[in-house]
């Protein structure tokens, strides 16, 4: 293999060359290789120049097949970066505001993917001779300004170590490496590209914007591309997504078709729909021609190139944004190609310029008898990538002229000059790193703090359709430096799925999305992306998809039937329209009527010896508050109001209060009665109605004081009970002091434990006296009403506890009633005979 070195001055059209020979190298496994695509030419004149620039490249790589003979693959691609680095210099040497009366020169020098000559093009480039002398330098031209190279970042870092110890400038404009931007460890290292921090930025905000969560990746075994992966990889989990796999693959060529049947067998196993595959563009080219399998969506780091029958599924290519620069078309269309030094390849790659496919800007004219090759540059999407290249020059020239302009503006070729360009390489990089001005697309060009180019990348489609058409276009961008909303943009309805894809965009995800209504509940040791999906818990809602908790309503909210929106709970109570509380309302009138009629049938026979007998007054009232009792009742139903809150159960104190100390009286009457009857006792002064009113009235008037103490410190009140019914909320009377509620229940337990003691002691008196037997019975049933009531009431929830308190209070009052009125009401309408003083006598 050659190493070809050559300076320019001048136009090139006018063949101003001087290309001096390099001794040729092989490799020690003793294959001979091919020679490279700049070959020598002695017979011409060596042309001076003032200051050297060094491009180091690939146009050759070699591949070592299984059968262990060696493959020449020639990169049409890297061609265009070539000549954009010969335009580019021509230009300069050919302007008169940029390095007036300076003369650039450069090198060339072929890499072959191959670390040793890329080490042998450093040494080379040093010492200035065919024959290595390290730390020497034999100057046989102009001072060496910077090296620009286009090398992979494992060999470009390699470079730099060794041109950090002569502080000389490197350029890059290929390498994208994240460790390559620190400044510390790579001092000298500019580059006219972003580093992959933004890259990998760009492929979560693509893998964001479709929802793909279930990613497997294949990256080389650089130690670059391993850290890049692993920023990538945070990046994925910190956004919700999970890496079903992370492959890497070996660059040993003695491996590649172990490796490809590997990533196979993999992928066919995978479920995973979109693979990232993080490599350069020359490691995976061998890789990717035999693991496209239909039914995939593949994210690359750079664009691909590859032949049409290999591209079986979508790829989006994130590619640096291309930009063609008019004077580097034109030279391309107008350069006299035979200046150049050239082999077969060459040849055929200028003579592949003139297919028809070739667009306008870059097609050149030829004669109709040329006959194409397999080398077809136009079938590349190349050209535009250049601009990095023009870029690195100019970048270098605008800083040469800062340096040498600096402190004069008329700076001729004195001795202070060419002692100025003696400390070229320490001097440069003050400049460099200030650097800017505007390229020939009129772009405002200067590195950031990393030294690093700040561009944006594109997002390339490509897909070849059922008929044979590649489908190539950009879709995208992403520009990590624009405006927010303006960084990353997509337009899927320019991406042209594959035709296997039963859903567009395809899904990527381990499992389903969760609907609404559900969240996701992780597997075990499984990735989170693996999940099922449960409904919200009572109380919680998820109104998105995919969520990982549910969210709560608020008191006043409850979720709806798909538990994806919280609303309002409904205000419920115990209504006169429901069917309880039209029972309990037709129930209290139908005992408040029955009531009336007894209390009618009572007056009417005020007169007879059954009603006297029974204390008639005490009678009435009785009757009187039990009609009332029926009738508070309906204050328990409908919507409470502070006024029906404070009555409904005072009234309900004080009325049984009367009703229970009436019976109390009557039950006092009955045994005073008897007594008084005996000759010679004391009771006979005491009989009359007197005795049994004050009973009455003391009672009802102990009550009504408790009633007013409860009511002027802690008065019922309408509260809104958010707990009590599931999804709904219950308004209620709350009791304010429940003491107070509780010593008027406890003051009505006493009346009635009384009275049932009183009854049940006198029960056994004479017959013509003796209410007692049924006065018992009557409180027997009331207290059995409210020692059911208490546990009933205390396990109901709702608005069902007001109807049980309801039904206690008319149980109860029925009871005394029934009990109490209905034999005597029997015996006036249905046994008249035994309503009259000689038939109750006769008993007696």
């Amino acid at each position: 293999m050659d190493f070809m070195s050559f300076k320019v001055k001048g136009d090139i059209e006018k063949g101003y060359f001087d290309i001096e020979r390099l001794e040729a190298l092989s490799l020690a496994i003793g294959a001979e290789l091919r020679i490279s695509l700049l070959k020598c030419c002695k017979n011409w004149k060596r042309a001076e120049s003032d200051l050297d620039l060094t491009q180091i490249m690939f146009l050759h790589a070699h591949i070592i097949s299984q059968m262990d003979y060696f493959n020449t693959d020639f990169h049409e691609e890297n061609y265009f970066d070539y000549l954009a680095f010969v335009s580019a210099v021509e230009e300069i040497n050919n302007s008169s505001d940029l390095l007036p009366n300076i003369t650039l020169g450069l090198h060339l020098y072929e890499s072959y993917l191959n670390p040793f000559f890329v080490f042998g093009a450093a040494m080379s480039i040093f010492t200035g001779m065919d024959t290595w002398v390290p730390n020497y330098r034999c100057k046989t031209s102009g001072t060496l300004a910077a090296i620009i190279e286009g090398l992979t970042s494992e060999q470009s870092s390699q470079m730099s170590n060794t041109f950090r110890m002569y502080h000389y400038p490197q350029i890059g404009f290929i390498s994208q490496s994240l460790l390559m931007s620190d400044t510390v460890q790579f001092p000298f290292l500019y580059r006219t590209v972003p580093n992959e921090l933004h890259l990998c930025a760009g492929i979560i905000r693509l893998l964001k914007h479709f929802g793909w969560t279930w990613v497997g990746i294949i990256a080389s075994n650089e130690y670059s591309t391993l850290r890049a992966i692993q920023t990538l990889r945070e990046g994925i989990e910190q956004n919700g997504g999970c890496i079903a796999f992370i492959e890497i693959f070996s660059l040993s060529n003695s491996i590649i078709i172990k490796e490809i049947v590997r990533m196979k067998r993999i992928i066919h196993m995978s479920s995973v729909k979109v693979i990232i595959l993080y490599a350069n563009a020359e490691n995976k080219f061998h890789l990717v021609i035999s693991t496209m399998i239909p039914g995939k969506v593949w994210i690359t780091k750079t664009e691909l190139n590859v032949e049409k029958p290999y591209i079986k599924s979508n790829t989006l290519s994130f590619s640096i944004v291309k930009k063609k620069i008019p004077s580097f078309t034109k030279f391309i269309q107008e350069v006299n190609f035979t200046l150049f030094p050239n082999d077969d390849f060459a040849n055929e790659w200028w003579i592949g310029l003139c297919d028809s496919q070739c667009p306008k800007y870059i097609k050149r004219s030829c004669s109709s008898d040329v006959k194409l090759s397999d080398v077809l540059p136009c079938k590349t999407n190349y050209i535009g990538k250049s601009n990095s290249v023009y870029n690195a020059v100019y970048a270098l020239a605008h800083a040469l002229h800062d340096m040498l302009m600096s402190g004069s503006r008329n700076i001729t070729r004195s001795r202070e000059m060419w002692k100025l360009s003696d400390y070229l390489p320490w001097k440069l990089h003050r400049y460099l790193k200030i650097v800017h001005f505007k390229n020939n697309l009129n772009e405002e060009i200067f590195f950031d703090e990393n030294r690093d180019l700040n561009t944006a990348y594109n997002i390339i489609s490509q897909v070849y359709l059922p008929n044979g058409v590649q489908h190539y276009e950009i879709v995208g961008s992403y520009n990590p430096f624009a405006f927010q909303g303006q960084d990353f943009i997509i337009n899927e309805k320019a991406i042209v799925w594959e035709h296997s894809f039963t859903q567009t965009p395809p899904q990527a995800k381990c499992s389903e999305s969760c609907p609404p209504g559900f969240r996701k509940l992780t597997r075990e040791s499984e990735p989170i992306c693996c999940f099922d999906c449960i409904p919200c818990p009572q109380g919680e809602i998820s109104n998105q998809s995919d969520m990982d908790n549910c969210v709560k309503c608020r008191e006043d909210h409850w979720p709806n039937h798909e538990r994806d929106t919280c609303i309002l709970k409904p205000i419920i109570f115990l209504s006169y329209e429901e069917t309880v509380g039209i029972a309990l309302t037709t129930s209290s009138i139908f005992f408040f009527l029955i009531n009336t009629i007894i209390l009618g049938i009572f007056i009417i026979y005020r007169d007879t010896p059954i009603v006297r007998a029974n204390n008639r007054g005490i009678s009435y009232i009785l009757l009187i508050s039990l009609m009332i009792c029926f009738l508070c009742s309906l204050m328990f139903i409908g919507h409470p109001e502070p006024v029906t809150c404070i009555l409904r159960n005072t009234t309900f104190g004080m009325t049984f209060s009367i009703s229970l100390s009436s019976i109390l009286a009557k039950t006092i009457t009955v045994v005073m009665a008897f007594h008084a009857t005996k000759p010679g006792s004391k009771l006979r002064k005491w009989m009359g109605s007197r005795i049994s009113y004050t009973i009455i009235v003391s009672s009802s008037i102990f009550q009504c004081i408790l009633c007013l103490i409860w009511l002027f410190t802690a008065p019922p009140f309408p509260y809104l009970n958010m707990q009590s019914e599931t999804g709904s909320i219950l308004i209620e009377c709350n009791e304010g002091s429940m003491i107070a509620f509780y010593c008027v229940l406890g003051f009505l337990g006493f009346l009635a434990g009384i009275s049932f003691i009183i009854a049940f002691l006198s029960r056994n008196l004479p017959d013509s006296f003796n209410e007692a037997k049924y006065i018992t019975f009557s409180m027997l049933v009331f207290c059995s009403v409210w020692i059911t009531f208490i546990p009933t009431y205390l396990s109901t929830r709702g608005k069902y506890m007001v109807a049980v308190e309801i039904f206690a209070i008319q149980a109860s009052s029925a009871g005394l009633l029934g009990c109490i009125f209905m034999p005597k009401c029997c015996m006036i309408l249905l046994r008249p005979d035994m309503n009259s003083r000689k038939y109750l006598t006769k008993n007696n």
